[in-house]
């Protein structure tokens, strides 16, 4: 076994001996009497706050730079404000998460949460100010919670709604963003930079260090959420968020159809899966991994994500 996979086996072994409890919050400045969940919701997921560091001053590179190390079917993050694009590669954000950057003049918070397989974008703004986010090291329903450095309120990453601390019930405005191969990301937007692996910090960046966590037949790490018979908690989904609505697409019926034509909230929109990246969580180096393909939605008022 590699010093990489034996690392990561003891901190999943001590994430399980932690979740037995709520979390504890020493040195924390957050306002606990203020919140929209149960606190025993919250699990501990082994790092404490900030021991999976984000980002905070990203650096970038070109795309013919970023080419000497990452391979063209290896999965990013794509986001485009304005015509200005930028690549978020999971081989770096499997072991940060949180990316806080300014794209297009919008401060942006990037964020990726291997446990669900989730890439959101936000805009770091609420109201007047802005903030910046880290990982708390604290899970719910086994999705990462951030925090913001300026009053330390938890926030969920799937959905930006803030659930505990003063900021409770807030919620960060999505940005699109989309998980696309490298080759893809470089044809759509040939004039994007890539985010640098000089991060300040050491990782063995190309490694995934979660290998075989992208299985079907696995159980969410840490998930203690009620299950839902109509689908394996493995399974990948798109999901589309229009009023009041939710609606979830399997992989294993987009994979098939490749395109699905629906309306939801009387708005028409697309739903479209086609081959291009592979996962991030598959095999222990990335590049090898398996493909799964590339997922998207588009409606007649939002082209690139719904």
């Amino acid at each position: 076994m590699s010093r990489i996979a034996l690392l990561f086996l003891v901190l999943f072994a001590a994430r399980g001996l932690a979740a037995q409890q709520a979390p504890e919050l020493r040195g924390w400045a957050t306002n606990t009497q203020k919140r929209s969940i149960e606190w025993g919701e919250l699990m501990s997921g082994g790092p404490p706050k900030d021991g999976i560091p984000a980002i905070d001053t990203p650096r970038f590179v070109s795309q013919e730079a970023a080419s000497a190390w990452i391979e063209p079917q290896e999965p990013v993050i794509a986001v485009a404000i304005d015509g200005q694009a930028r690549a978020y590669p999971l081989q770096i954000l499997t072991w940060h998460e949180i990316v806080n950057d300014e794209l297009a003049g919008v401060p942006v918070a990037v964020t990726f949460c291997p446990l669900c397989y989730a890439a959101v974008a936000y805009d770091r703004r609420v109201g007047d100010r802005t903030y910046r986010f880290g990982v708390s090291g604290m899970l719910r329903y086994s999705d990462m919670i951030m925090f913001d450095r300026e009053t330390e309120s938890f926030w969920q990453q799937l959905t930006g709604e803030g659930i505990v601390g003063d900021l409770t019930g807030a919620h960060l405005t999505p940005i699109p963003a989309q998980i696309v191969s490298f080759k893809q990301f470089r044809a759509s937007y040939p004039t994007g930079d890539v985010l640098s692996r000089e991060t300040g910090h050491q990782r063995d960046y190309g490694r995934n260090p979660y290998a075989g966590y992208d299985d079907i037949d696995q159980r969410p790490f840490l998930y203690r959420g009620p299950d839902d018979p109509r689908l394996r908690p493995m399974e990948k989904v798109v999901t589309v968020h229009i009023g009041d609505a939710f609606q979830a697409y399997p992989y294993g019926i987009t994979r098939k159809a490749g395109v699905i034509n629906d309306t939801v909230e009387d708005v028409a929109l697309v739903v479209f899966h086609g081959k291009g990246a592979v996962s991030a969580l598959d095999a222990s180096s990335i590049a090898d991994s398996r493909e799964v393909g590339t997922t998207g939605c588009s409606t007649a008022r939002s082209m690139g994500g719904c």
